[in-house]
């Protein structure tokens, strides 16, 4: 009786053992599937990668022999000349002053651009110039009596030295539909700035009439809000227009207006200054506390600022909206919400970033001189010290 339930025993044992080997043999073998699975998957992954890379190269060869073809055609095409009939000032062809895209975003936030086939700026002066460090912009409009522009231009071009002009752009965008302050403008600046006309340093356009809304037409009156409103409206896209012009010629974009002068050195003060800071993670650098004048942008951050100007071009003038958008990407919501109705510790610390990424030169390097404002009708007094 003990014989036969020992061998019972063992039989039991061998059939666990056995079950237990086949079990162990069939996870090896499932395992041993998953490793192979998986050494596939990294093969395949590693054609694909050099696949792509592959095709990256080539795809980067095909991108250096367009840019020489570009290069070469810019040479064979020559220089941009100014061409002034009796009619005034004549725009060049449309398809050879800026890229295709430059301009594709104003579609987003103005839709009444999505029936024009192609937008584009009526260049007037331009030897295409691209590759320097600084754009200066300037946007330009008929006042009532006085034009400040050619002191403004003076100011700017005279107190660059040679090779600060050669590694710089200055833009004026003639904001303003009077092709007879049109013709001026550009009679003004090729007889006054033949030198920087002729080495592409200084540049003129015109924004097109179908541009702007026709909102801002409809909001012409006589009610004094109302042709404020519009006024603002106005000049935060003319600000935009130029800023999208601009942001393919230079690493930075320099703000100004065209009642303005400039400090002696300016140029190599901010030069210098930007070449002092050791941070890149900076959104703006103040040169000027008034408004929007003298606020130096990164090119490569400008898309962000537009589109946000463009977002909300109706509610506010753009310099306000400069100070917004710090407040949105800097402040959490959290923040924000206490820094409007307590203004506690939490507003201290927005600040403080806010500070870090706005950076203020001292002492300002542009001083308004304009007293008859552009707005029509009034007068300015606004003043820094040098």
């Amino acid at each position: 009786m003990r014989a036969k339930q020992v061998n019972l025993l063992m039989a039991l044992i061998a059939v666990m053992l056995f079950s237990f080997s086949c079990f162990c043999i069939s996870r090896m073998t499932q395992t041993s599937n998953q490793l192979i699975n998986c050494r596939n998957h990294i093969l395949e992954f590693k054609e694909n990668f050099l696949r792509l890379q592959n095709k990256t190269e080539s795809n980067r060869q095909e991108l250096i022999e367009a840019l020489s073809k570009m290069k070469y055609d810019n040479r064979q095409s020559g220089d941009v000349s100014v061409n002034l009939g009796e009619k005034g000032v004549n725009t060049l062809d449309k398809n050879k002053t800026v890229s295709n895209n430059t301009f594709e975003v104003l579609k987003f936030f103005l839709p009444h651009l999505r029936k024009v086939d192609r937008i584009y700026p009526d260049v007037i002066i331009s030897k295409k110039k691209e590759g320097v460090s600084f754009a200066l912009g300037i946007s330009t409009v008929k006042r009532r009596n006085h034009s400040y522009l050619k002191q403004t231009l003076t100011s700017l071009v005279s107190r660059m030295t040679l090779s600060e002009e050669k590694d710089s752009v200055v833009i004026v965008s003639i904001a303003d539909s009077n092709e007879e302050y049109s013709k001026s403008v550009v009679d003004m600046i090729t007889k006054k700035f033949k030198r920087q006309v002729k080495s592409g340093s200084l540049e003129v356009i015109s924004i097109p009439a179908f541009f702007y809304p026709d909102v801002l037409h409809a909001m012409q009156s006589t009610e004094d809000l109302q042709t404020l409103e519009s006024w603002r409206m106005k000049q935060v896209l003319d600000f935009c227009f130029l800023m999208l012009y601009a942001q393919p010629k230079a690493m930075y974009y320099l703000q100004l207006e065209d009642d303005i002068i400039a400090k002696k050195m300016y140029f190599t003060k901010i030069t210098d200054f930007v070449h002092s800071i050791t941070s890149n993670n900076w959104f703006y650098i103040e040169f000027s506390v008034l408004g929007f004048i003298g606020k130096l942008f990164k090119s490569e951050n400008l898309t962000d600022f537009i589109q946000f100007f463009l977002m909300f071009y109706k509610d506010k003038p753009i310099d306000w909206l400069l100070g917004d958008i710090f407040k949105v990407k800097m402040c959490n919501p959290g923040e924000t919400f206490v820094s409007m109705f307590l203004f506690c510790k939490y507003q201290e610390k927005c600040v403080e970033r806010n500070k870090q990424i706005r950076i203020r030169y001292k002492p300002s390097l542009f001083q308004h001189v304009g007293i008859q404002s552009s707005y029509r009708g009034t007068e300015q007094y606004l003043k820094v010290r040098f």
